[in-house]
Parts: structure tokens; C-alpha cells; sequence
């Protein structure tokens, strides 16, 4: 077997420490990225390795784990409070004139100076009318939609909700219920102009209890908030995610985000003892369990995870969080082949299953893209892919004999080319910055055609080489990478600008292969209002039309959230 880093067993995990020397430019190239955006971000960063603390946006580096998605307009520029008017909106396209064949509904009411009189007897100081700072609000993360609301509500209490929405039903106003806004299919702001109601108040941790590691806290609160405040109690949250020094966790459980270690610790379907919503009428639903075994009729819950904000508004969350891991390791290797690849995710789940937190993959177009634009140093020779292990466990010992293992075992078998690893908390976060950047790395090149979907492993990376050979010189790459461990890959395209040709060879081409293959259009993302037409490529049209039947009984006159998640109509090859 012929490496130019080779392994060195079985002592190698201790062997490779050394090799992390080579590691500095990454180091280096992120101190100085992050330096320069310094005063862009404001988020907590006192859990951040030390040599990031200096100058660095927390919420730029606050994670370990995910996806870090930027500006399209300023690659430079991340998103990271939705209140906040960004210099670039402007430029945003208005979501009513990108899609004008899409109509107001004419039965919702306008918004006049008797509901903004109303308003502000119930939140006082809370309602936002100011067109500056409603900009951020009004305008997506991936500064892809922009509706244009006149006012948002900032409510703090679940009563308060519930007199909001009673009121905009009553006068039938739509309402666009809205956490951090990093969602990524334009479901978290509104097409024309709907009300925006956040939840950015609402940030009380309820209860802790410590014993059982269950946690009530108010919709929200922000994801990586949650993380520090649990880990001065020996816990973690359960999910990951690259926006969460933004995202806050109402707007995870309605879009049912994923992240990195749903591998390790599940979905929050499984993780989410109890939920606190409003519907659309003002109506409370207290199913604010913290038991993990409620076998009581329907659960209710899992109508608003994943919902969205079309069924009601989720105010208060209780979930289950796991202890705190003592010791972390990171593999980072190179593989040949895509099935070299799953051969050795095969054998990791064989030797490591039990400490195995994360298991990613990025092809050689990801490498390039984060080397060429982002300056970062690829700690490994040419590789035609690159996998990214992750262990956590309780006794390092242990974890290290069992990766230890594995790595023999996938040298031996010549399942890996090359590779390195790390155990140090600042090591392990400049590794994770290759897989992480990726999508940052793109945009510096210009416009990202994104696709979420979910396959099977086994036709996992057909549809980037497909894809690749449809779009050939029409793109300036096409890029493959994602959570082997939950068979979900981001497809991208890259190209110079918006392009019409390279749109239609995409889509549905994209959804069309998807579903041929037994895959979701929507892996983590959500549907929003980008893929609500979409739908039926993963759905039946009984279940799509069950669906409706369940936002019409729960919402009948559609004010929350509307255009989104529903498909308004069916694509053509579907009717």
C-alpha cells in the first residue's frame, strides 16, 4: 500500500499527534478570516479554544460541528442575527417580484393603525416598526428571499402569543413566525407581508433536571446558549449545528433540524419529551412532558415538529440531554473510491459503534474549493475523498484502543490512503474547519445551487457524478459531500452567477433522481417555501392531501406561515 503519510500501528494515534505540526497554516488562515469579520458578529464565545478568542466572531467559530452558511452577495458575510439590517440586503430581489405569477391571498386583512395600536398596549416596546431594522427580518440567511413586513411582534411570555395570534385571526392577518432565521428553503420570512412574530424573547431556561438530564426551557432560547449552560452540568444538547450561536431551539424542533450528531444520539423526534405551542386561534397546547414514557392517545408533539410554523407556534420545548462526553478523538482520512469510503464507515461502526459521535465525507471538489478560496491547508496528500471520524466517550483509554483498532484494521485492508489525527480541543476544531467551510469556500466563487437530500448509501454519490457530467463546463464545479452516518449529502453547483440554463438542467432533474431511487428531497432542511412544490417527489399525493386536511382543521383560515411547506399547486409531471 503506497502512502505518502502513511499510518504507523498500532501505536498510531500516538504517532500522528506529531503530526499535527503540519497543521499551523490552518491555524493561521483562520485567525486571520475570522479577525477580519470581527466586527461583524456579537455572539458568546468564552467556549471557543484559545487561540480563536482573540478578535473572533463566536458565532463564527462557536462550532464544531456542521454547516456554516454565507452570504452569496459577500462570501465574507455571515447572517447572524436576523434582527439586524445587513448593508447588502438591499440588493436582495423582493420574493413577490423574484416569483410574480405567486399572488397575495386576498382574503388576508391589510395591517392598519388600530392592530398597530393594539399591539403596542400588549408589548410595549416590543413591536417593531422600523423599516432598518425590520430588513434583517424580512431577509433570508442565504440572502436568497426577501418579503417585506411592515411590523414584528416580540413577545416574551406564551400568553402573549397566544393574545397575538387570537387578535390575527380574528382579523385574519398571516403571521410568519420566526426564530434566529437561519433557516436555508425560505420558510423563516415572508413572501409579501405577513406579520413577523419572534420568539427572540422568549429565552428563559425553565428547569433543569439534573438527575434524569432533562431540560424545559422557553422556544427561544438559543442553541448554543442551551450548549454552555449544560455543559457547566455535565451535559450536552442532543443536536449540533453550524448556526448555533443563531439558531434558536424553537426553530430546530419546527424544522426538525439535524446536524452532526444525529448519528450518535437520534433525531430530536426522539430527543423532544414535550412541546408548548399556540395555534393559530390563540388556543395553548400544553404537552409539556417530561416523561419519557407517555403512551396517552396521540402524540401530539410530532404534529409541530417539523411543521415548520404551519400549525402552531412552539413556545416552550422540554428534551432529553445526554451526559457530556470526557474524552474526543478526530480521524481525519483519505480514501481512493467511494466504496473504499463505506467499506470503512463499514468498519468503524464495526470497531467504534459504541463512541462513534460522527462519520463525513467531502469529495476532492470540496477540498479544492476550501483550499483554493479560504487559504486553508489540506493536512493530507490528493485524496479523491476524505473522511471525517469522530469518537466521544467516557474513558479516553479505552476510545483510544478502539480507534486505535479500527485504523489497522482499514490500513491493513487499504480502505484509507492517508490520514491524521487529533485529540486537543483547538486541533480538533481546525480539522472540522475543512468540512465546515466548505460552503463558505463556494460562495466566494459565486452562486450555490444547493440540494438536501437523503439517499442510500449505496447509490449515495451517483447523483454528484451524474450531476457533474449534466452540467459539465456550464458550472464552475460540482460538489458532494454530507453525513454518511445518516445518509443525507449536500449537493451543490457552482457557478459564476444566476444562470436559467444551469436552473432547468438541475431541476427537476435533481428531485426526478431523487425519488427514483427511493430518496427525500428535503434531508434536514425543510421544505419552506423553495421546495413546497416538491413535495410529491417524496410524498404521496394521500399523504400531501392529508396533510392539508390537518393545516385546515388547525388552521383554517392559513394564516400561519403562509406559502410555505403546502404546496400551493402540483408540478406539471405530477398532475
Amino acid at each position: 500500500m503506497q502512502m505518502s503519510h502513511v499510518f504507523h500501528h498500532p501505536l498510531c494515534c500516538k504517532l500522528l499527534l506529531s503530526r499535527f505540526a503540519k497543521n499551523a497554516p490552518i491555524l493561521s488562515s483562520l485567525t486571520n478570516c475570522v479577525s477580519q469579520q470581527a466586527y461583524r458578529h456579537r455572539i458568546h464565545s468564552s467556549a471557543l479554544p484559545q487561540f480563536c478568542q482573540k478578535g473572533a466572531s463566536a458565532s463564527l467559530l462557536s462550532t464544531l460541528h456542521g454547516h456554516r452558511y454565507v452570504s452569496p452577495i459577500n462570501s465574507c458575510t455571515t447572517r447572524h442575527n436576523s434582527n439586524e439590517a445587513s448593508s447588502d440586503t438591499h440588493k436582495v430581489q423582493l420574493t413577490s417580484e423574484r416569483f410574480p405569477q405567486l399572488k397575495r391571498n386576498d382574503s388576508y386583512g391589510r395591517l392598519n393603525e388600530a392592530d398597530i395600536e393594539y399591539f403596542v398596549k400588549l408589548l410595549p416596546g416590543r413591536v417593531v416598526s422600523d423599516e432598518d431594522e425590520l430588513e434583517g427580518a424580512n431577509t433570508d440567511w442565504m440572502y436568497l428571499a426577501r418579503g417585506s413586513s411592515k411590523l414584528m411582534l416580540k413577545p416574551k411570555t406564551t400568553q402573549e402569543v397566544s393574545e397575538i395570534l387570537a387578535y390575527c385571526n380574528s382579523r385574519c392577518l398571516a403571521v410568519t413566525p420566526q426564530g434566529g432565521n437561519t433557516g436555508l428553503v425560505g420558510g423563516s420570512v415572508p413572501v409579501f407581508d405577513e406579520i413577523v412574530l419572534s420568539t427572540s424573547l422568549m429565552n428563559d431556561i425553565i428547569h433543569l433536571d439534573k438527575a434524569s438530564g432533562i431540560l424545559v426551557c422557553q422556544a427561544g432560547c438559543i442553541l448554543e446558549s442551551l450548549s454552555t449552560y449544560l455543559e457547566d452540568h455535565d451535559l450536552i444538547m442532543p443536536l449540533d449545528l453550524g448556526a448555533k450561536g443563531s439558531c434558536q431551539i424553537g426553530g430546530n424542533i419546527s424544522t426538525n433540524a439535524g446536524g452532526l450528531r444525529l448519528l450518535r444520539y437520534g433525531s430530536l423526534r426522539g430527543n423532544v419529551l414535550g412541546i408548548e405551542a399556540v395555534l393559530a386561534d390563540g388556543t395553548i397546547i400544553d404537552c409539556l412532558s417530561t416523561l419519557r414514557k407517555d403512551n396517552t392517545g396521540y402524540d401530539l408533539k410530532n404534529l409541530f415538529i417539523g411543521s415548520e410554523g404551519t400549525l402552531g407556534v412552539v413556545t416552550a420545548v422540554s428534551i432529553q440531554c445526554p451526559p457530556k462526553p470526557k474524552a474526543v478523538n478526530l480521524a481525519f482520512l483519505g480514501c481512493s473510491s467511494y466504496e473504499n469510503v463505506l467499506a470503512t464507515y463499514s468498519e468503524c461502526k464495526n470497531n467504534c459503534a459504541e463512541i462513534l459521535s460522527a462519520f463525513e465525507m467531502m469529495d476532492l471538489q470540496s477540498m479544492k474549493f476550501v483550499t483554493t478560496n479560504l487559504g486553508l491547508s489540506n493536512p493530507l496528500g490528493e485524496c479523491p475523498f476524505y473522511v471525517v471520524v469522530e469518537t466521544s466517550g467516557s474513558d479516553a483509554q479505552h476510545d483510544e484502543e478502539k480507534l486505535n483498532k479500527f485504523l489497522e484494521v482499514v490500513m491493513e485492508q487499504q480502505y484509507v490512503m492517508d490520514g491524521t489525527i487529533a485529540t486537543e480541543p483547538s486541533k480538533i476544531y481546525a480539522l472540522w474547519q475543512l468540512r465546515e467551510r466548505i460552503n463558505e469556500s463556494m460562495m466566494k466563487s459565486g452562486v450555490v445551487y444547493k440540494y438536501d437530500i437523503s439517499l442510500p448509501l449505496d447509490v449515495y454519490y451517483d447523483v454528484v457524478i451524474e450531476t457533474r457530467q449534466r452540467l459539465g463546463d456550464n458550472v464552475l464545479g460540482v460538489v458532494g459531500y454530507g453525513h454518511i452516518g445518516d445518509g443525507n449529502l449536500h449537493l451543490n453547483a457552482v457557478a459564476p452567477t444566476l444562470n436559467k440554463t444551469v436552473s432547468d438542467l438541475l431541476e427537476p432533474f435533481v428531485y426526478e433522481w431523487t425519488a427514483k431511487h427511493k430518496g427525500s428531497i428535503s434531508a434536514e432542511h425543510g421544505l419552506g417555501f423553495n421546495k413546497r412544490n416538491y413535495i410529491y417527489y417524496s410524498k404521496s399525493d394521500a399523504a400531501v392531501e392529508l396533510m392539508a386536511l390537518m393545516k385546515a382543521k388547525m388552521d383554517p383560515k392559513c394564516i400561519l406561515n403562509p406559502y410555505k411547506t403546502i404546496p400551493v399547486c402540483k408540478p406539471a409531471s405530477k398532475q
